[in-house]
């Protein structure tokens, strides 16, 4: 939809990569008192992806929300890819979205015809994903932001966690990388019209399929990879699964394009509080270069599944996704002085 106005340009950063800073939102939240409950199953100690609370002694609901700023001036995709990175987070527990409610803050200097396209777009994706929206919430905000609140339910024993990787398992990632990278450039008018086709392909891409497809296989821990970055949620489920995990930078899906514009200095903010708050639970070979790096701490919006499983159910898998953006990009080993090593 063209509308005169790039939503871009109303923005000082975009998607995933406007989260706060990991390190001042740690300090904060790893020192609030938790709140237990005995039907709190999953809460948010261990930063997995979605909540889950015991609904029944077999069924559990998994509960999570998400939104932010534009990544795209198109409001209609906006919409598509911020219902889609929401709805990621219950695909990345194993479950399924049922219901889900708006978030919308809104400038009041923009034309209605702007939040329906949005709206529209959120709508589009919450009914591809076989859900329903039931209402939400609006705010007059000068900075435009949309997501969702989502609710999914699943059988207890179904329930994926970020923790649970095993020595030996495969980790496999779902979708390309460079996202935030890619829109950087874009804000600026130098990503080419294919590498912006194939990001945004990406951020609108549920994660339904590759959760539907990783059903069929032994998965021991799983997370989708977002505004934390590889680096970060890969780090993430190494900490909670008391292992260390090893990842081949040259085995990673990209973006096409996302490595000369790293090259040329596109990279968003995000990249660069994601290593300030990694800096010391990861490493990087010295043969990586400066570029991988970048794409290794780079934001990701809507970005794919990080899977761990055993390596013949990873072949299996990757066979079956059928995607060249679905790949083995590493393995788990027994705990070092490190969380994640690149090489």
């Amino acid at each position: 939809m063209k509308t005169g106005i790039r939503l871009t340009s109303m923005v000082k950063t975009s998607g995933c990569a406007a989260k706060l800073p990991p390190e001042k939102l740690h300090r904060i939240i790893d020192n609030l008192p938790l709140m237990k409950n005995d039907k709190l199953l999953e809460g948010f100690e261990s930063a997995d992806d979605a909540l889950v609370y015991q609904v029944t002694d077999d069924i559990v609901s998994v509960q999570t929300v998400d939104f932010f700023p534009p990544m795209v001036d198109d409001p209609y995709v906006f919409g598509q890819v911020a219902a889609a990175n929401a709805l990621s987070d219950v695909y990345a527990m194993g479950g399924e979205p049922a219901v889900a409610m708006n978030l919308l803050c809104f400038p009041s200097c923009l034309d209605l015809e702007v939040m329906d396209q949005i709206l529209r777009g959120g709508i589009s994706k919450v009914k591809e994903a076989g859900a329903v929206i039931a209402g939400g919430h609006t705010i007059a905000d000068p900075t435009p932001k949309y997501g969702l609140c989502v609710t999914g339910f699943m059988h207890k024993n179904d329930v994926w966690s970020n923790k649970g990787a095993l020595p030996g398992d495969a980790a496999v990632l779902t979708k390309a990388l460079g996202v935030g990278i890619v829109n950087t450039a874009a804000k600026a008018d130098e990503a080419s019209s294919e590498s912006v086709a194939q990001a945004v392909a990406s951020m609108t891409c549920l994660n339904k399929k590759a959760r539907d497809t990783a059903r069929s296989y032994r998965i021991h821990a799983a997370t989708d990879v977002t505004g934390f970055s590889l680096a970060g949620h890969s780090q993430e489920c190494a900490s909670a699964s008391k292992v260390t995990i090893e990842i081949e930078t040259k085995a990673l899906p990209l973006i096409e394009g996302a490595l000369e514009l790293a090259r040329f200095g596109f990279i968003p903010e995000g990249r660069y509080t994601n290593e300030d708050y990694l800096f010391d639970k990861v490493s990087f070979s010295s043969s990586v270069t400066q570029e991988l790096i970048d794409i290794c701490y780079d934001p990701q919006t809507s970005g794919g599944l990080l899977l761990f499983m055993p390596m013949s159910d990873a072949e299996a898998f990757v066979s079956k996704m059928d995607s060249p953006s679905c790949k083995i990009i590493g393995k788990v080993v027994e705990k070092q002085k490190k969380d994640v090593l690149f090489a």
